[in-house]
């Protein structure tokens, strides 16, 4: 405290010292011009700009390209133009999702019943990344050419219990038009 009124006494004694009564030149180093005069105003580097712009070809999947094929009937359905309606009328029924032994089986019969009118079977689960579904081929050759063998691939996939919480379907017909279904897990819990 008695610091603090020495100072306000010797500032006071130095007004009255100073002609005029103002207050003493502060010394030549301590003298600072106000910022604007000394720094120049800052610059900020442009923004990158950013394009809508595909990852470079060399990061992608290859995409396989389909041609349209020839929907005469055939009485075999093996074409969009024969399977399409069968498999509107079972929309609800293009994917189905078992509880078993500690895995969500999530089966895709339906949709591979009828295969052959099919180019490809893309799914997602829970809103995730596209995958294709890998399918056995057309036996063309038998009477029943969409039949399942299950020898080279199953008619269902294995994913983690309690881990499908959504599944996406996408169907790519062989006349190439397409038919999406988005399924909840109540939708196609299987008992």
């Amino acid at each position: 405290m008695d610091l603090i009124l020495i100072l306000i006494a010797l500032g006071a004694a130095m007004a009255v010292a100073l002609p005029g009564g103002g207050a003493p030149p502060a010394p030549r180093d301590m003298v600072r011009p106000p910022v604007a005069d000394v720094l120049p105003p800052p610059r900020f580097a442009p923004l990158p700009e950013v394009e809508d712009s595909e990852p470079p070809a060399a990061l992608l999947p290859p995409t396989p390209a389909f041609d349209a094929e020839d929907q005469t009937p055939t009485g075999k359905f093996t074409t969009a133009a024969e399977v399409r309606i069968i498999l509107e009328a079972t929309r609800a029924n293009w994917v189905a999702l078992r509880d078993y032994e500690g895995q969500d089986l999530l089966y895709f019969t339906q949709l591979l019943s009828w295969r052959c009118g099919l180019h490809q079977i893309e799914y997602s689960i829970n809103d995730g990344a596209p995958q294709v579904l890998e399918a056995e081929p057309c036996h063309l050759d038998t009477a029943q050419p969409n039949a399942i063998t299950a020898e080279t691939t199953l008619p269902y996939l294995a994913f983690p219990k309690g881990s499908v919480q959504s599944v996406g379907v996408q169907l790519l017909f062989d006349d190439l038009s397409t038919d999406t279904a988005r399924f909840e897990r109540n939708a196609i819990l299987m008992p």
